[in-house]
């Protein structure tokens, strides 16, 4: 088939018609982008808690020289033994007269006051206890009671083994004759045998 060819006017129209043609472009393929490189993880900065080092608070736990009462990722409480340790319970002191020993062991002397720290905080318990004793001992109280509470686990709760550290502090064993328990099947209380204020006589 012979192709006709295209005159002066139909060249001139498809040369109007192309003019405003613009060739189709090539996909091409986008190129990626490249991101900055992301900062060296910092490693959050904890500030250092004043007073004394860890390995000096660990030193001074195995030597004995405190005792951690009660210890969480917010709140602890550390306190001074005192001289003897724990305060023995159900041991017999020297200079103890036996009137007031059998008198306490037998639970014929009774308290007349009596402090229930059962389901405190130890931070708490501790603060009641050091200012329920102190004040006794400024009223020339004799007696008192101490209610602790059993306790989950083999030794107990924490302020049943925590009592006779507490007890054992300096400031509060020179105020102290005897600590006993109520009676053998009572371990979640204790009965605390105080000495006389300077200003009363004797024991």
């Amino acid at each position: 088939m012979r192709q006709r060819r295209l005159n002066e006017e139909e060249q001139a129209l498809w040369a109007a018609f192309a003019h405003g043609i613009a060739p189709l472009r090539t996909a091409r393929q986008a190129k990626p982008v490249a991101l900055p490189p992301e900062p060296p993880a910092i490693p959050p900065t904890i500030p250092a808690k004043p007073g004394m080092s860890r390995a000096a608070i660990m030193q001074r736990l195995t030597a004995g020289g405190v005792h951690a009462v009660h210890g969480t990722a917010s709140h602890s409480l550390t306190v001074q033994k005192g001289r003897g340790g724990a305060f023995e319970i159900g041991v017999r002191r020297p200079g103890l007269d036996d009137t007031s020993w059998r008198g306490l062991v037998s639970g014929k002397l009774r308290p007349a006051r009596r402090l229930d720290l059962h389901g405190q905080v130890a931070q708490t318990a501790f603060h009641r206890l050091h200012g329920f004793l102190i004040q006794a001992h400024a009223d020339n109280v004799r007696c008192v009671e101490i209610i602790t509470g059993l306790g989950s686990g083999h030794n107990g709760g924490i302020l049943r083994r925590e009592l006779p550290f507490w007890l054992g502090r300096g400031d509060l064993g020179r105020l102290i004759l005897a600590v006993v328990h109520p009676h053998a099947a009572n371990q979640g209380a204790v009965r605390v045998l105080l000495r006389r204020s300077v200003r009363g006589n004797g024991l």
